[in-house]
């Protein structure tokens, strides 16, 4: 198998030569969970195999590759480029399988598949036949983007992260179901009184876990309530808020709470607390993942960069030095600008960032932003110089926390790069 660097350099030299190239076969893919369509053209146009369905299996991929090289032997063409559309995970196994063969591997984006197939006729109509000829004639143009398959450590803390944002969207869902169907609809006065930022802490899941009625809380006497809630020892501002909810219950307007109901949110705490542990177990071994890398310490070493922050930057430049300027790293995250300019109001155009690239990633760096423009002096005094004489301007604070965000993003870009701790002097004004 190449490496990340003969890959990267092979696939600029495919996409500055294949237009109009009479030495590639384009293997166009169009990606299934079982079974995959295949199309064999040139950069030309010319169409030389269609309708190869092969499975997604060895002998499956075996067999492709076996017509790819019988095509080439027959048309007298030297280089084979295989190209597919990302499919959910089933493009995987096939794409890792022909780039340990040491053949060539490009994708295409969804958008470009969407916006070209109608070209190809000038009709929409979609099908595995059309489309796996649409992704062959992307590849064609150059239209191709490099399939990255980077070292293990760096693909193991991407799967972390990836399992991390799937168990977050859990743990939201959790979180929103216990609180827009079971304490709206049986305690609707609990949402009000306790819940804060959207984050039911530790005493909310023990009321919705032992005392979901409040007829049952109003029956008890407060410290009777208090002991069933907490087991230990709570601060004065939680008592009171708990007193609140013991007050607030003698007049409940909830509905009839019924065993079933009981039930559910005593499951829901359950899975709740789940996902949270399972959150805090992969959290810790993200941590244990990215601190094999170097590039790590540099990262954490820029203010408002956390553990979690870090490695979600880390996992998503991977080898700093396959991009060659600023605008690639920032496009990753989608925070490159854009705007449409057209007619006479061209030049009012105000660009927007296009976020068309990693939206967790995005989010994270803005995160990041704001916990460094309050905490840390420097970042701050530069943060205070973006929005001066800009303050009355609508929205100007969180614009400005996304130029920060992009600024950051370059900054840990670069220290990877050079593998430098972070330096103040990059905020100056």
């Amino acid at each position: 198998m190449q490496s990340s660097c003969d890959r990267l350099e092979l696939f600029k030299n495919i996409r500055s030569s294949i237009r109009g190239s009479d030495e590639y076969l384009l293997v166009g893919i169009d990606v299934a969970k079982s079974r995959h369509h295949a199309f064999f053209g040139t950069p030309k146009g010319t169409t030389l195999w269609k309708n190869l369905v092969f499975d997604n299996s060895i002998i499956g991929f075996e067999a492709l590759r076996g017509l790819a090289r019988d095509l080439q032997n027959k048309y007298g063409l030297d280089k084979v480029v295989y190209g597919l559309e990302p499919t959910a995970s089933y493009h995987k196994p096939l794409a890792e399988y022909l780039i340990r063969q040491d053949e060539h591997v490009v994708y295409v984006s969804n958008v470009a598949v969407a916006k070209n197939r109608a070209l190809l006729d000038g009709r929409w109509d979609k099908n595995d036949k059309k489309d796996s000829a649409n992704v062959a004639d992307l590849v064609g143009q150059g239209r191709c983007l490099y399939y990255d398959i980077p070292e293990e450590s760096l693909r193991e803390l991407r799967v972390l992260i990836a399992f991390r944002s799937k168990l977050k969207k859990q743990e939201h869902a959790l979180r929103m179901r216990l609180r827009n169907n079971l304490f709206a609809q049986y305690f609707p006065e609990l949402d009000r009184l306790y819940i804060r930022a959207g984050q039911p802490d530790d005493m909310v899941l023990s009321i919705a876990e032992h005392c979901l009625d409040p007829r049952d809380i109003a029956q008890m006497e407060f410290d009777s309530f208090l002991k069933l809630i907490s087991k230990r020892k709570i601060r004065i501002e939680q008592e009171k808020r708990l007193r609140g909810i013991w007050e607030a219950a003698k007049d409940s307007a909830g509905c009839q709470v019924h065993e079933a109901a009981k039930f559910e949110a005593k499951s829901m705490v359950t899975q709740l607390k789940a996902a949270r542990e399972a959150v805090k177990d992969v959290e810790l071994q993200m941590k244990s993942v990215a601190q094999r890398f170097h590039e790590y310490q540099c990262l954490l070493s820029i203010p408002g960069f956390g553990p979690i922050v870090s490695a979600m930057v880390l996992a998503a430049i991977g080898d700093a030095s396959r991009f060659e300027n600023r605008k690639q790293v920032l496009r990753l995250a989608g925070l490159d600008l854009s705007a449409s300019r057209s007619g006479k109001t061209s030049d009012q155009a105000i660009p927007v960032i296009s976020k068309q690239g990693k939206a967790a990633l995005r989010y994270a760096l803005v995160q990041a932003a704001q916990v460094a423009s309050s905490l840390n002096p420097t970042i701050r005094s530069y943060f205070s110089g973006l929005i001066k004489g800009r303050e009355c301007e609508r929205g100007i604070k969180m614009k400005m926390k996304v130029k920060l965000a992009a600024k950051m993003l370059i900054i840990a870009w670069t220290l990877m790069k050079r593998k430098e701790q972070f330096n103040p002097s990059c905020f100056t004004v």
